[in-house]
């Protein structure tokens, strides 16, 4: 048995795996990319702003190199085997990496790289020693963004001019129309012939007008509108090209100084070494979600146990009300009881868990009818003055206490969560009974003079609990994806909500961390199902 525990969980590596890259490369292939909502919900109004967020997005992904790369590096960042210098860990838990090396512009024209600045960063315990050394790091940051940002600019200026020149430069633009720098190397002497040329264009079309029929007018106009147009995205080009290399040098002496601030040591160093800063270990990094500013683990430890909560409340209740029903239903059979549990449960199963939320908020929480549960969210507004449990006040006044309060906030979404699998657990189970009851050691137990309690609940039930073992696996998961739509109805802040936001704002760090949990749930609920089908069944072994 443990060996077969051992191969299956080493196979669920491999498994963990397939699905991650799968999402990774549908997230790779999404129209828009990494944060298409937000630059959705920009507009047209803030194309710099908009242009330095996506460029900001692209530099902290690596959205330039391949997707297989990516998926590499996002592999590295969650396994806790680390490579390079270690990261220094603060004292709320919040990691601190060293500042990333700096890009430097393609055009041959940069300035040349600033001296490295005379700074000495002496660590300290002081609380102004170490503000300046997150102001430092914050301020490299920025300026890192700032630039990245100024690169996108650059480039959309070279687009511009690539088409207002035309061939040949046109056709080294990419299939999306964007200019890559790399591609332009040769830019400053093009442009030069280019518009030299186009000026004695536009001057011999101008003489030629002078002699020609008033008709050949249009065509002078379209020269000289296109000498006007490259002449401007010339000047626009510059000034871009001009502004990125400001901020790159700023961007990189910023660096250099949190580089240097860094090396200080202002904070314990993370993880363990094996190899000094070539190789350590240390716990694995899920990065930070982009639309929340805050870093994915620390997201999921606030949603996951929600989301936990209710499915370990609505998944007993569902098999405690629906197994002993199926029980009772196949040794009653064609009895009053089978039939009405039957179409109950086949009438509840047909109502839709988006329908039966809107319901059981409409008339269930809604004032204006019964009123008798919350509306929306897990506690009370004053759950944090609450004791744990009951009591009564020095004035006599119950209080539920903040128990009580949680169960009554998540009744509503664990009745919405376990009526929809009582028809599946109930038939399923009569299905499984009745077959046994049929069998022929349940007529030779009841010739040896058995109890039929006995042989219901000793024999035939004990043999009907391979089915439901089998039905696990799929309810269990099943449930908390059911969970997903059932939290974003009542306002619950937990794995559902969170998946959905991080999908509306594509923010990948967060949907492949949801991914990877959801994954690892369903992939452990296999193994336990394999481990109770030994403890149900003596003759199952895996030896």
């Amino acid at each position: 048995m443990v060996t077969y525990l051992v191969r299956r969980s080493l196979l669920m590596i491999p498994t963990l795996l397939g699905i991650t890259l799968m999402v990774f490369m549908l997230l790779a292939l999404a129209p828009g990319g990494i944060g298409a909502s937000m630059q959705a919900a920009g507009g047209q109004g803030n194309t710099t702003g908009i242009a330095q967020q996506q460029a900001y997005l692209e530099d902290r992904y690596g959205l330039s190199e391949p997707v297989i790369v990516q998926y590499a590096k996002w592999l590295s960042s969650i396994s806790p085997i680390k490579f390079g210098t270690r990261d220094l860990r603060m004292a709320s838990g919040e990691r601190v990496s060293v500042p990333r090396p700096i890009p430097a512009p393609s055009l041959p024209q940069v300035f040349a790289p600033p001296a490295m600045p005379a700074v000495v960063f002496t660590p300290s315990a002081d609380e102004s020693q170490i503000a300046e050394f997150k102001a430092l790091q914050r301020d490299a940051e920025g300026a890192r963004r700032t630039y990245v940002g100024s690169v996108r600019l650059f480039r959309d200026a070279l687009a511009d001019v690539a088409r207002a020149v035309g061939a040949p430069l046109v056709g080294r633009l990419d299939g999306k129309g964007g200019a890559k720098a790399n591609e332009f190397g040769d830019v400053l002497t093009v442009l030069d012939a280019a518009q030299a040329q186009a000026v004695k264009d536009a001057a011999s079309t101008t003489g030629a007008v002078n002699m020609a029929d008033a008709k050949n007018n249009s065509d002078a106009s379209a020269a000289t509108s296109r000498v006007e147009q490259l002449a401007r995205a010339r000047v626009k080009l510059f000034d871009a090209a001009k502004s990125m290399d400001t901020k790159w040098a700023l961007a990189e002496e910023t660096r250099q100084r949190a580089t240097i601030a860094f090396m200080a040591g202002p904070y314990p160093k993370s993880g363990f070494p094996v190899i000094p800063n070539v190789v350590s270990l240390d716990t694995s990094d899920f990065g930070v979600a982009f639309s929340k500013n805050r870093p994915v683990w620390d997201l999921i430890i606030e949603a996951l146990p929600v989301t936990l909560l209710i499915n370990l409340i609505a998944f007993p209740i569902s098999y405690f009300i629906a197994v002993p029903t199926g029980v009772i239903a196949s040794v009653r059979r064609g009895s009053w009881f089978d039939t009405l549990t039957g179409v109950l449960y086949l009438s509840l199963y047909s109502i839709p868990t988006v329908l039966a939320g809107v319901f059981a908020i409409g008339f269930l929480a809604n004032n204006q009818y019964l009123g008798l549960f919350p509306v929306s969210g897990m506690h009370d507004t004053t759950a944090d003055t609450m004791a744990f449990l009951p009591s009564t006040n020095d004035a006599g006044v119950y209080k539920c206490g903040w128990l009580l309060d949680v169960v009554w906030h998540i009744a509503l979404p664990v009745l919405c969560l376990t009526y929809g699998s009582f028809a599946i657990l109930s038939k399923q189970t009569r299905a499984s009974m009745l077959d046994n009851l049929s069998a022929d050691y349940v007529r030779t137990a009841k010739a040896k003079g058995v109890a039929r309690n006995d042989v219901v609940v000793r024999h035939v039930f004990r043999n009907s609990l391979l089915p439901l073992i089998t039905m696990f696996v799929g309810i269990f998961p099943a449930m908390l994806g059911g969970s997903v739509v059932v939290e974003r109805i009542f306002s619950v802040p937990g794995m559902g909500s969170l998946v959905l936001d991080a999908i509306s704002n594509n923010d990948r760090d967060l949907i492949l961390a949801d991914v990877l949990m959801i994954a690892a749930v369903n992939v452990f609920a296999l193994l336990l199902a394999d481990i109770l089908y030994a403890v149900a069944d003596p003759r199952v072994s895996y030896e």
